[in-house]
């Protein structure tokens, strides 16, 4: 339904990985008529389709979606071009409706729509350079304890399995001389809409058997498959993620099959624990059970907008 508020809102629904975001997201748009920006990072490639867990056929169906597989895991596409993007279209989204739905696990991708991303001094590019020579030859444990005695604070919110963000924070931490933290939030950028943030939880032990469960499913789906066919270009930084690195590891002939897939589960959980840390520390955010009826939740909102 089309609301005759005059202020436009923005339903942000947050929470780890397996928790039912999908599902909520698309009854919310569909009660208020409108469509879906998702901001996970990880469905944003036309390659990646199991393992990032993208909408089904008959979701995307039902309400119209946007970033969802738009670019190849070729292209360059950053943070700083979403947050462009986004807003774009939300400036188009507003003038046929009032209120809009934004969905996804990738806590700096709903920060930056919702607040605008961080500015940073230039960086000698020495730095990473060196720091990439330390990751080739010591390997990614020995940055993520750099980045730990660095910038402790970081350290805690950062996803430490991805090396193109711990590289990252360590560049910005090693050339100013201050953590990478201390630059973080500093931006007050003026948004024409208002944001209403839905988070889903759930007890530790659901959420873990959650994920299980859909890792399981993902493998009956043809994972292996997807994997497979994406050896050739396993280097990508797109490809630098859990559900596909720990099969590229199992295709070199690292490992059992049953142990990549436990790899996949622990490293799953691993990557919803740092999600809940990350969105815990939202301002403003409404937290409700993941299975909480809708109703009351659509009822919570349309308080909140009258």
């Amino acid at each position: 339904m089309s609301l005759p508020d005059k202020n436009k809102y923005l339903l942000v629904v947050i929470g780890p990985t397996a928790i039912g975001k999908t599902a909520l997201a698309i009854r919310l748009a569909q009660h208020f008529q409108c469509e879906i920006l998702s901001c996970d990072s990880r469905q944003f490639f036309k390659e990646m389709t199991l393992g990032t867990a993208v909408p089904s056929p008959e979701e995307l169906r039902a309400v119209p979606h946007h970033f969802i597989q738009h670019i190849s895991i070729r292209d360059s596409y950053s943070v700083g071009d979403f947050e462009r993007d986004a807003i774009s279209l939300l400036d188009r989204l507003f003038e046929r409706n009032n209120v809009q739905v934004m969905v996804g696990g990738s806590g700096l991708y709903v920060n930056a729509v919702l607040e605008g991303l961080d500015e940073f001094p230039a960086i000698d590019p020495r730095i990473r350079e060196d720091l990439n020579q330390a990751l080739e030859e010591k390997g990614l444990p020995y940055l993520q304890a750099q980045l730990k005695e660095l910038d402790p604070v970081h350290y805690e919110k950062v996803a430490l399995d991805n090396p193109q963000r711990v590289t990252r924070a360590l560049e910005v931490s090693i050339g100013t001389g201050q953590p990478y933290s201390s630059f973080l939030a500093k931006k007050n950028v003026k948004r024409n809409f208002i944001p209403i943030i839905i988070g889903l939880e759930a007890p530790r032990e659901k959420m873990y058997e959650r994920i299980n469960t859909r890792v399981d499913l993902m493998l009956k789906a043809g994972l292996l498959d997807e994997v497979k066919a994406l050896v050739p270009d396993q280097e990508l930084n797109a490809l630098q993620t859990v559900g596909y690195r720990e099969l590229f590891h199992y295709f070199k002939g690292n490992g059992t099959l049953e142990e990549a897939v436990e790899e996949i589960k622990k490293n799953t959980r691993r990557f919803a624990k740092r999600q809940i840390t990350w969105f815990k520390r939202t301002p403003n955010a409404t937290w409700y059970s993941y299975q909480q009826d809708v109703s009351s939740i659509i009822e919570d909102i349309t308080k909140q907008i009258n």
